[in-house]
């Protein structure tokens, strides 16, 4: 039986572009990485001070490739295709 998911099947990733960034198609990584970006940069975000201690939010960089970079990882060693 087939799950209905609330999540509109159009902003879903294919699932051969899974399994392309799974044997390290780098065309399919950056497509991955594209899909998450939105939700790794909201992850990311800060709260920073300034030089008159005035407060704004903003992403992390460092953060935020650290995230990447960790994302990259476990799709190369945890999701294989079957």
């Amino acid at each position: 039986m087939k799950r209905k998911s609330s999540i509109p099947e159009e902003k879903l990733l294919p699932y051969e572009t899974i399994c392309a960034a799974t044997r390290g198609d780098p065309d399919a990584m950056t497509e991955v990485l594209r899909h998450f970006d939105g939700y790794i940069s909201y992850q990311a975000t800060r709260i920073f001070y300034d030089e008159y201690g005035q407060s704004y939010r903003g992403v992390d960089a460092e953060l935020k490739q650290r995230i990447q970079d960790k994302l990259v990882a476990r799709i190369m060693e945890r999701f294989r295709p079957e």
